[in-house]
């Protein structure tokens, strides 16, 4: 790996493991609404991408704007009910506290509804801690798009190639290899073996083994 200028972070299933959060709030939804779950190769496509991408496949039919933003609210509150309680993944504010130390700008770049946000943040320690929080409806396309994340680093004023990524979905990790970026793959939402075709640079289980490939650099003047 490279040195980077920057660290740009996804939130659901990166800074957490609240992705089966997400899927009980979905299987809920789909309960209420008598829909048939997607099969489980058309499930894991969905993960990192925005509800208006999501909910048109699990009704099979367009949906009009009210349509979308009625279901993707009743579906988010069905999720952020859950939230209490949850935790960082193991390693991460290590992490984030080492990065700061060296000056390293934190980006935030989540698809996630800008009301998911905060009660996430808040929930596992780290609300403040993100210099620049950039969401997927703020950018024309989602991921696996580069929008969002050559957003962020606009934002931070730091060039793409300088930044590197952290992410848990495919869709997420092929974003930031169009973005021209390095990326690192969380194994949480899904396993090790399944984002190795992704383009990561490196795939880790936590942030404990990031902190163990790059501390010595991260320690350095």
């Amino acid at each position: 790996m490279l040195p980077f200028a920057a660290a740009i972070f996804d939130m659901d299933g990166t800074l957490a493991d609240n992705m089966p959060l997400h899927h009980a709030a979905f299987r809920q939804f789909i309960e209420r609404h008598r829909l048939t779950p997607p099969a489980a190769d058309v499930a894991a496509g969905l993960t990192g991408k925005r509800n208006r991408e999501i909910m048109p496949i699990l009704f099979g039919r367009p949906l009009d704007e009210a349509e979308l933003a009625a279901f993707a609210e009743e579906k988010e509150a069905l999720y952020r009910a859950m939230i209490p309680g949850i935790g960082p993944l193991a390693g991460l504010v290590p992490l984030l506290d080492a990065l700061e130390q060296r000056g390293i700008p934190l980006a935030l770049a989540t698809s996630a509804p800008a009301g998911n946000v905060a009660p996430l943040l808040e929930a596992i320690g780290v609300a403040g801690r993100f210099r620049v929080i950039t969401l997927g409806e703020e950018v024309p396309r989602g991921k696996p798009a580069p929008d969002i994340f050559l957003e962020a680093a606009r934002r931070l004023g730091i060039a793409a190639d300088r930044c590197l990524v952290f992410e848990d979905a495919i869709a997420g990790l092929v974003a930031a290899g169009a973005a021209g970026m390095q990326s690192v793959g969380m194994a949480t939402t899904h396993g090790a073996a399944y984002l190795a075709g992704s383009g990561a640079t490196m795939v880790v289980r936590d942030y404990h083994e990031v902190l163990d490939a790059i501390g010595e650099w991260l320690g350095g003047a």
